[in-house]
């Protein structure tokens, strides 16, 4: 998993368990709502400030945006809800 895949799929998490839109958070963090979409998509490498931005609003550490995720609770997680299994 490369350094950009792994911001994307720890900020989606996060974003999500938070219940923010792309939207809210980008407004928060005093961004653009495409570039948070950019970013879970891997599209975009954020600089050191826009991670620290994020990781604020979001009330975790920036390091723990850029942590690579336990495998094990990769696989728990990806099971979406109403999907079919």
């Amino acid at each position: 998993m490369e350094i950009r895949e792994i911001l994307a799929h720890n900020l989606r998490m996060h974003r999500l368990a938070q219940g923010l839109s792309q939207e809210e958070l980008a407004h928060r963090a005093g961004i653009d709502r495409t570039y948070v979409s950019s970013l879970e998509r891997s599209v975009y490498a954020a600089g050191i400030d826009v991670v620290e931005s994020l990781a604020k609003v979001l009330g975790v550490e920036a390091a723990d945006l850029l942590r690579k995720p336990d495998p094990a609770a990769r696989s728990r997680g990806s099971t979406r809800k109403g999907a079919k299994t």
